[in-house]
């Protein structure tokens, strides 16, 4: 039912661009919110890029200006287009979707998702 599936993570140099694909199932992608969060090890989840059900668009400061969250109706995908790479956005990304709940406040808070995949990793080189 909750299904997200993510690909298009790997390995890239600094400055350069990758693009994330989730595909969603019916239920996930017609959720009120959706997310890219990530993780790198020792750190703490972060959420980089919301977009709720009226369109409207959160980055965290970090990736602001560089990032682009979208959906494709077509594909029922939420894609992550993530621009002029660094070293520091290297993590593990993760698709989330709300539940029927949420948790309230801004949408990178990692609380308000009920649905997530099982990540796409994401290396950033110097």
């Amino acid at each position: 039912l909750g299904h997200l599936v993510e690909f298009g993570g790997g390995s890239e140099e600094a400055g350069r661009s990758l693009r994330l694909y989730c595909i969603a199932s019916e239920l996930t992608f017609g959720s009120s919110c959706m997310a890219w969060v990530r993780q790198d090890l020792g750190k703490e989840r972060e959420g980089v890029a919301g977009i709720d059900e009226d369109g409207s668009e959160i980055f965290s400061d970090y990736v602001k200006g560089r990032f682009i969250i979208y959906k494709n109706q077509e594909k029922s995908t939420l894609n992550l287009e993530m621009r002029n790479l660094t070293v520091g956005d290297t993590a593990m990304y993760y698709c989330a979707a709300c539940g029927t709940i949420r948790y309230g406040g801004s949408l990178l808070n990692s609380l308000n998702y009920s649905y997530w995949g099982q990540g796409t990793h994401v290396v950033v080189s110097s």
